[in-house]
């Protein structure tokens, strides 16, 4: 079939899911499936699990629109821990971000914790050793303590407490996850605005946080929703399939009133409507109120984190 006279994707397909075949540097074909943010200059196209693939329009050999959701999904409890934890960063994406193999140094100028360490999940490809002598110059460089987050009880939590690192108190976090296999109706009094405005950073920001760093890190990722409601607010980022609940606080006169149940109603309502079908979250390990409102949406524990922090002297360990 000759496929040279193909027209590649068009500004019509925006925000549908295709599948294209385009031609590599090696001679051979390659296929991109995912929902298109953009078709010029170049073709980008965001796969279930956020990441985003680029193609030259010049090189695609045949494309077709795809269904927005497979027959068959993993479930979201069966997403391995390295997996959803990339996909959690591109929901919160830092300003700065630095690879180390298939680890990601991470910093937005202190502005949260998730925001400003490095994220341990895979193979940093180079030693250990030489791995964290990279994350503390990392660090050093920015004026910043040197923060490592990875999974607990994972492959990395032991050999880095051999090598001196400590857990940061109050840096235990749970993951839960849940499938977004219903709808929920968006609150006709929620506000909801792909970015947020001064009010709602100022609600959200702590005490003496940079509200322009915020923003840098609030906006960053594409398809976000700052959701606000008397008051209180939350946030939502889909990323592929998932969206990622975040950021939700309603201030002490206004709790025990369900302003942090209709919040998160809207966000996964509004989550779904973009095509997501799993979601997740992060909630301070020992928060019980927040884990029950979540738990009566369906989230179940998926994993937990934790942060790592070196303040002595380095030692190798063989």
């Amino acid at each position: 079939m000759d496929t040279s006279g193909v027209r590649p994707p068009g500004s019509e397909v925006v925000g549908r899911r295709v599948s294209v075949r385009h031609r590599t540097q090696d001679g051979g074909a390659s296929d991109v499936v995912g929902r298109v943010l953009a078709t010029a200059p170049e073709l980008r196209l965001e796969r279930r699990d956020g990441s985003v693939g680029v193609v030259d329009p010049a090189t695609v050999l045949i494309w077709r629109v795809v269904p927005d959701r497979p027959v068959r999904a993993r479930r979201a409890t069966a997403t391995p821990v390295d997996q959803l934890s990339r996909i959690m960063a591109r929901g919160w994406p830092a300003i700065e971000s630095v690879d180390l193999g298939a680890w990601e140094l991470r910093a937005s100028g202190g502005f949260t914790k998730r925001a400003n360490s490095a994220g341990a999940v895979g193979d940093p490809d180079t030693g250990l050793d030489e791995a964290l002598d990279r994350v503390r110059a990392f660090y050093a460089d920015r004026g910043q303590r040197p923060l490592v987050q990875l999974e607990a009880g994972g492959p990395w939590e032991q050999p880095l407490l051999d090598r001196g690192w400590t857990p940061v108190a109050g840096g235990d976090t749970s993951v839960l996850v849940a499938q977004l296999d219903r709808r929920w109706p968006l609150d006709p009094e929620a506000e909801v605005a792909a970015h947020p405005d001064a009010a709602w950073i100022e609600a959200y920001a702590s005490p003496g946080e940079s509200t322009d760093l915020a923003r840098q890190v609030l906006t960053a990722s594409p398809n976000a929703a700052h959701v606000r409601l008397d008051g209180a607010v939350a946030r939502v980022v889909v990323t592929g399939e998932w969206a990622g609940l975040s950021a939700l606080w309603v201030p002490e006169v206004q709790r025990r009133r369900g302003l942090a149940r209709r919040l998160v109603t809207t966000c996964l309502g509004w989550a779904v409507e973009q095509g997501a079908d799993k979601a997740y979250l992060q909630v301070e390990v020992g928060n019980d109120p927040a884990e029950r409102l979540y738990r009566a949406f369906g989230f179940l524990d998926h994993h937990e984190y934790r942060y790592l922090t070196f303040t002595g002297t380095a030692q190798s360990t063989p």
